[in-house]
C-alpha cells in the first residue's frame, strides 16, 4: 500500500490543537512536508517544534484568522506561490451550541464565512499549484450531522451540511486534474470542542458532566470516545496515494454510533 507523501506539502488548518494538530503529525509521518494554520502563533510554534521529520522534511506556521477572506487568501496563495500545496486539510473549530429556531441569522452568516467560504477561499489559492502537478488532496473536517443532525446544534448542523454539498461538488469539478475531494466525519472525539458540548449540555439540562458523559458513551457501541490520533490517521490514508480512487464520500469515524447506512 502507497502511504509516502515524500515530496508533499500539506497545509492542516485548525492545527494548534486536537485533530488538526493529530492529522499534522500522522502526516509528517508519511514524509509530508507540513504547514500548521490557526489563529494563535505561539501555539503552532509548538506544533511544528514537535512534528515528526525525517530530516529532509520542511514544516512551518501560517498565523491566520480564516474568517479574515482577503487575509486568508493572501496568506495562502503566499505559502502556496513559494512551495505549491498539494494536500489541504479544511478544518475549523465548530460553531456554539443551540437550536436552530432560536439562533439569530448572524450566527449563521458568521459560521459560514469561517467554514464554507473559508474553506473556499483556501482552495481556490492553492488550486493552480494542484493542477499543475496533477494531483492533489482536499479533506474537510465536518460532522456526523451531516447524516445525522444533532440536538442542540443547530447551526453547526446548518453549515456543515453545505461544506458537504459544497464538497461533493467539487469532487466531481476536479477528479479531472488528479484532485480528490473527501469528507470524514468525526463522531464524539476527546477534544475541546467536545468539552464545550458536553458543558452546554449539562447547564441545559440540569444533569452532571459525568452523567453527560456517561450517556453519550452509551451511544457508541465500541463504548468510548475517539483520541484525535484516531481520525488524523484516516485523514492521513484519505490524503495518501493509496487513496487516489476515494473521492466525494463522506465518510463517518464515530465508533458506529450513527444507526444509518
Amino acid at each position: 500500500m502507497d502511504l509516502n507523501l515524500t515530496g508533499k506539502h500539506a497545509l492542516v488548518c485548525g492545527a494548534s490543537e486536537g485533530i488538526g494538530r493529530a492529522t499534522a503529525h500522522e502526516l509528517a509521518l508519511l514524509g509530508a512536508d507540513v504547514t500548521v494554520l490557526a489563529r494563535r502563533a505561539d501555539a503552532l510554534q509548538e506544533v511544528v517544534a514537535a512534528l515528526p521529520h525525517n530530516g529532509s522534511q520542511q514544516h512551518g506556521w501560517i498565523a491566520a484568522d480564516v474568517s479574515q477572506h482577503d487575509a486568508l487568501r493572501a496568506q495562502v496563495e503566499a505559502l502556496a506561490a513559494g512551495k505549491p500545496v498539494h494536500v489541504v486539510v479544511n478544518n475549523t473549530g465548530g460553531p456554539p451550541g443551540g437550536p436552530a429556531h432560536t439562533a439569530d441569522a448572524t450566527a449563521f452568516l458568521d459560521a459560514f464565512n469561517k467554514h464554507l467560504l473559508a474553506n473556499q477561499t483556501i482552495v481556490q489559492a492553492v488550486l493552480p499549484g494542484m493542477r499543475g502537478a496533477n494531483w492533489g488532496r482536499i479533506v474537510n473536517v465536518i460532522s456526523t450531522s451531516v447524516k445525522e443532525p444533532i440536538v442542540g446544534l443547530g447551526v453547526s448542523n446548518t453549515i456543515r451540511g453545505a461544506v458537504a454539498s459544497w464538497a461533493k461538488t467539487l469532487s466531481r469539478e476536479l477528479a479531472p486534474f488528479g484532485i480528490t475531494v473527501n469528507n470524514v466525519l468525526p463522531g464524539y472525539t476527546e477534544t475541546g470542542r467536545i468539552t464545550q458540548i458536553i458543558h452546554d449540555r449539562a447547564q441545559t439540562s440540569g444533569q452532571s458532566e459525568a452523567d453527560i458523559i456517561d450517556g453519550m458513551r452509551k451511544t457508541v457501541p465500541v463504548g468510548r470516545f475517539a483520541q484525535p490520533a484516531e481520525i488524523g490517521g484516516v485523514i492521513a490514508f484519505l490524503c495518501s496515494p493509496a487513496a487516489g480512487y476515494v473521492n466525494g464520500v463522506s465518510l463517518a469515524i464515530d465508533g458506529g454510533r450513527m444507526q444509518s447506512i
